[in-house]
């Protein structure tokens, strides 16, 4: 094994990403993370005991070039003797007909068919590519978005049977290892564009970082995504208890009580109010949460449009969450 590889096991075990009789979905793109981790769960699979097999989704985006990695991807797994699941989208079509996104109806159509394979094939976990420069992108995206300090936990290594085994590596030393071991990979020219706001991160604002503050920033995201996760996972003890003991705050049913609100820090309200938004399917940002904390304080049949569809109307001495057509 090679010292990355070994790293790369190590974090598995420590962290119980992959466990003995794993059955592991790995999302292969064929891009540089992607082919990375494939080829990292191709030497680790034996000593951990799991089993693993591939996933393509082709969102149809880039015309001959979406095809192109897919025929790529077909053509590795092959070679590495990995069965290979492929699927393909319209997803400017579904993008139309959900009123979502482009970048949220792939991701949708992405993980929706990870989930269906693990239904239908037995894999018990879903690996992805994400890296530390993908949880730095996320944790300054929401650092620019304005939400609260949870959100600086940036991306989760476990997130239900999703597990991102990469987060401890830069993108940099995947690449290194690619180019190390001859192994090809694919480059969408779209992650270049820096009309999108993740890749003007990527490309614009991280490297000015860097250049004046070399070898700091991404340790110290690293450090912070910690602790906030730390912190999270507090607060998600703190609050289940803090609504144990005041039934009137009905998150999954949509009615806070406004004077058992009024009782509780700044910071809990918001943190009540966080959690209801996203229950109801809301996005979640400071400025949002702060004209509903000043909800409490305004006269009954005040309402906030909320988005998604959400609204919030104070009524009867409850914040009350519904639906609307706008």
């Amino acid at each position: 094994m090679t010292p990355l590889e070994r790293k790369f096991l190590e974090n598995l075990q420590r962290s119980r990403l992959a466990c003995k009789g794993d059955a592991m979905l790995v999302a292969v793109s064929g891009g540089a993370d992607s082919m990375a981790l494939l080829h990292l769960f191709i030497a680790a699979a034996p000593a951990v005991g799991c089993v693993i097999a591939a996933a393509h989704a082709n969102f149809g985006l880039r015309g001959q070039a979406s095809d192109g990695d897919e025929a790529f991807v077909r053509e590795a797994c092959i070679l590495l003797g990995v069965e290979c699941h492929v699927r393909r989208f319209d997803t400017r079509a579904e993008a139309g007909a959900w009123k979502r996104s482009i970048e949220e109806t792939a991701r949708m159509e992405r993980y929706g068919f990870f989930e269906e394979l693990c239904g239908n094939f037995g894999y018990t976990r879903i690996a992805t590519g994400h890296h530390a420069g993908d949880n730095a992108e996320t944790m300054l995206f929401n650092l620019f978005r304005g939400t609260s300090p949870g959100s600086f936990r940036g991306i989760r290594a476990i997130n239900g049977r999703v597990v991102r085994p990469l987060l401890p590596f830069g993108r940099e030393e995947l690449e290194t290892y690619l180019e190390e071991k001859g192994i090809p990979w694919r480059t969408d020219d779209t992650n270049l564009d820096t009309v999108h706001d993740r890749n003007f991160i990527r490309h614009r604002v991280i490297p000015v970082v860097e250049e004046r503050f070399r070898d700091k920033l991404m340790p110290s995201l690293r450090r912070l995504s910690e602790h906030a996760g730390e912190l999270d996972e507090f607060l998600e003890s703190h609050l289940s208890k803090l609504l144990q003991e005041h039934s009137l705050l009905d998150i999954r049913g949509g009615r806070l009580h406004v004077e058992t609100l009024r009782r509780l820090t700044m910071f809990e309200r918001k943190e009540v109010l966080k959690r209801v938004l996203r229950e109801q399917g809301a996005q979640v940002n400071g400025q949002l949460l702060q004209r509903l904390a000043g909800l409490l304080d305004l006269q009954p049949g005040r309402i906030v449009q909320a988005g998604r569809g959400v609204t919030v109307s104070k009524k009867d001495g409850f914040l009350v969450f519904g639906r609307s057509d706008k």
